[in-house]
């Protein structure tokens, strides 16, 4: 007797699906009510180093500073060296005068400067936050008060764990005081960039000149909150 033929497997048929590969499963902690949301800052007390960063980092500040401060006092032909005088719409620049309509010159000149910024820090990792920063260059500087001041690290640890007495209010009032002229000097000279600063300096002593004023001192508080306080928050959390 003659076997019967197996049936052949049907071709349309759809080949059996793969098992789905088991998911992951991400389990979701309930966040307790007493675990904080932000981690409260630690104060931090860096020691002192030397080395050729460090020398070339203060090279930069004294390079940043003596521009900064030096330039709005600079004459050329007995006018502001450089002065962006809002009110009158003229800027000074260098002995060129322009107006609004030349504006096209200083926003090319502002766009260079974006520009070799990005270069340099493409080329040179953070050669601008290392070294030219302002807030870099003010932490520095006021730092170096601290240190001045206070001491090294060991003795600013040791002031900051003792009571309130002559010596530490004397201390650190100095610290304070040197800190806020630094950020008034600062402000004033920031204002003396957008009012002559020769005749800025005589109204703000004589409190004649209110948004002056205004100016002078709006730009010394950030300038002693930022480098005094914030220091290292500012980059964290604030630089883009």
């Amino acid at each position: 007797m003659s076997e019967r033929p197996k049936p052949l497997p049907d071709e349309t048929a759809a080949a059996p699906r793969p098992r789905p590969a088991p998911r992951k499963v991400i389990p979701i902690a309930d966040a307790s009510a007493d675990s904080p949301l932000f981690e409260s800052r630690r104060k931090i007390q860096p020691r002192s180093i030397t080395g050729r960063f460090t020398h070339w980092r203060w090279a930069m500040v004294w390079l940043t500073q003596l521009f900064f401060y030096g330039i709005p006092w600079l004459q050329i032909h007995g006018r502001q060296a450089l002065l962006f005088d809002l009110e009158q719409r003229r800027f000074y620049v260098f002995g060129w005068l322009l107006y609004p309509q030349d504006f096209i010159y200083l926003a090319v000149l502002l766009i260079v400067s974006a520009l070799a910024l990005f270069l340099f820090t493409t080329v040179a990792g953070r050669l601008w936050c290392g070294f030219s920063c302002p807030q870099t260059v003010y932490t520095e500087l006021f730092m170096w008060v601290e240190r001045r001041l206070e001491g090294d690290r060991s003795a600013r640890l040791r002031l900051d764990g003792s009571g309130w007495g002559a010596e530490k209010i004397a201390r650190r009032g100095g610290k304070h005081a040197l800190w806020l002229l630094i950020s008034l000097w600062t402000g004033l000279t920031f204002v003396g960039y957008f009012v002559p600063i020769r005749s800025l300096l005589p109204e703000v002593l004589a409190l004649t000149g209110a948004w002056q004023i205004f100016w002078v001192l709006f730009y010394a508080l950030a300038t002693y909150g930022n480098a005094g306080f914030l220091r290292e928050q500012v980059c964290k959390h604030m630089c883009p």
